[in-house]
């Protein structure tokens, strides 16, 4: 979903950043996966042919940048988007702004020149800006540990032009010189000094990443929205094809097309709210249950929406398939499930292997219609949270009425109509509905 680029002089630390990069956000948050790249590519034949362009140095500059511009651009449509599509997060060693600094401004070619021949490619969600000395930086390029690792015969290897390297990414990522469009969308972090110890290097990149991970900024390649309903594409594949319940060996009775078990979608929210309601109400002082009073709220819906599309799930592998969008920590996670569980009575645990200690959740049957409607009206669970507040002795199944002809939810309200046809109309009887008036048929309608 996110693509965080490495920059920086060689030598500068650029692969270590890299690693410890993509571990903090494989280990700590919930995408699908995390796939590590770099640019050039070494193992495709474009990216073969801009090395040799370097190291051979038979081509002109503009020449030169154009088969990096070509490299880039495949790479970006052809490995990179398919990626951030389906909720993996991308790090790339290098990308975009190593051309802007090494051609446009190294080069003689201008920034602007460069941009416009990369123009195709991805914006770099985050850059982070490595720095270093370039005498610490060559000394460890010409150091035999760094020589096992990788092969730095192409790159510029001279003490004048390191400086111009590290000249040029101070200009461009400080803000000195203008950002060319579109490569002006992403954010910029650094620079991140690497001239003490490896521990404190790793200590300011794993802040920096994580501060950037929790402020969750939308996307600038691809559409949050979309990544969320490829993912739910994927769970209601997994959760099809799978016969039996994992570790139990139960057959699974989960309706497909009633999923909604007869109830209009406006009672089906109405009834979870009022359990979850009356539980919270019914507790003691003493007891403090740290959960939102509306079950349409983020943490609440996105794990009873998940369960719904799974068999069962432990801890991890529920954060892992919330995804990037419906994303909770797993503190929160942790929380909610054991509320679902013990007090509202919606989940069971158990425990599907010999010996695993991590207990697996599977939501009862009963309550799977809550969980696949959260998921279907996700885009608008915070316009019915408004609705209700502002409109708490008006009768829900309006709710969807009156937002639809507020006229101020276009986008979400689409967004809800592809989810129900993703998802099914949860009534045999009922098409699912591929218009405005036919989400609010959809919504009061009773398949009974």
């Amino acid at each position: 979903m996110y693509l965080i680029t490495i920059e920086g002089g060689d030598g500068s630390g650029k692969g270590l950043a890299t690693k410890v990069v993509s571990e903090v956000m494989r280990k700590e948050f919930p995408f699908v996966s995390v796939s590590v790249t770099g640019e050039p590519r070494r193992d495709h034949p474009l990216g073969r042919l801009a090395i040799d362009s370097v190291r051979r140095k038979t081509t002109t500059p503009e020449n030169e940048a154009g088969l990096f511009a070509a490299d880039r651009v495949d790479h970006s449509h052809g490995w990179i988007l398919p990626k951030l599509e389906a909720g993996i997060g991308v790090v790339s060693e290098r990308n975009i702004h190593s051309s802007l600094v090494y051609q446009g401004i190294v080069g003689g070619l201008g920034i602007n020149r460069v941009a416009h021949m990369n123009s195709a490619a991805l914006v770099p969600d985050l850059c982070i800006w490595v720095d270093c000395d370039p005498k610490v930086a060559l000394s460890r390029i010409k150091s035999g540990t760094l020589r096992a690792h990788s092969d730095k015969e192409e790159y510029f290897e001279t003490s004048v032009l390191q400086e111009q390297i590290r000249e040029g990414y101070k200009k461009l990522l400080s803000g000195e010189v203008e950002m060319p469009t579109p490569f002006d969308m992403g954010a910029i972090i650094g620079p991140v000094l690497n001239e003490g110890s490896e521990e404190d290097f790793r200590m300011k990149l794993k802040s920096l990443i994580r501060n950037f991970m929790h402020s969750k900024p939308e996307p600038v390649n691809v559409r949050s929205e979309e990544v969320d309903k490829n993912l739910v594409r994927s769970l209601i594949k997994s959760s099809r094809g799978q016969s039996t319940l994992e570790g139990l060996g139960v057959k699974p009775t989960v309706r497909e097309d009633d999923w909604l078990c007869g109830e209009a979608p406006w009672r089906v929210l109405k009834d979870f709210q009022a359990n979850h309601s009356q539980v919270i109400g019914n507790s003691p002082d003493s007891e403090r249950i740290d959960v939102p009073k509306h079950v349409l709220s983020h943490s609440i819906s996105s794990i009873c929406g998940t369960l719904s599309l799974m068999r069962s799930a432990d801890i991890r592998e529920l954060r892992r398939s919330l995804g990037p969008v419906r994303s909770v920590s797993e503190r929160h996670t942790q929380t909610i499930v054991s509320y679902l569980n013990r007090k509202l009575g919606c989940i069971h645990q158990h425990k599907s292997l010999i010996g695993r200690e991590a207990p697996r959740s599977q939501m009862k049957e009963e309550y799977r219609p809550f969980g696949r409607l959260a998921i279907s009206i996700w885009p608008l669970k915070e316009a019915l949270i408004k609705w209700q507040k502002k409109n708490p002795r008006t009768h829900l199944r309006f709710a969807m009425g009156q937002i639809v002809k507020s006229g101020n939810y276009d986008s979400a309200i689409n967004s809800t109509i592809e989810r129900i046809s993703i998802l099914g109309s949860g009534s045999s009887k009922f098409e699912a509905p591929t218009n405005e008036l036919e989400l609010i048929s959809w919504w009061s309608h009773s398949s009974g």
